[in-house]
């Protein structure tokens, strides 16, 4: 959660720990705190629905979709590792 956060504060030239700590406040106050993040111009935690910036939601599937790719394909490769011990 907090790379993306992170780098914009840094690129911005604010303070990343007071950022991402008043990133951190907002969304645990608020029950629509998923819609507040770090404005990469002012540096600001804003409201992003106002602002008009969206995370997309193809974004989201595919880094789903390549998390599960990932885990069948460590464990078909420990499979096989676990399999060719029994054989020998």
């Amino acid at each position: 959660m907090e790379v993306i956060p992170r780098t914009l504060a840094a690129n911005c030239g604010v303070s990343v720990i007071r950022a991402i700590t008043k990133l951190r406040a907002k969304h645990a106050s608020t029950g629509e705190g998923c819609q507040f993040g770090i404005n990469g111009i002012t540096g600001d935690v804003d409201d992003m629905s106002v602002t008009g910036i969206y995370e997309p939601f193809a974004v989201k599937i595919q880094t789903i979709k390549t998390a599960i790719e990932s885990a069948c394909m460590i464990l078909r490769v420990d499979d096989i590792v676990s399999g060719s011990k029994h054989k020998q």
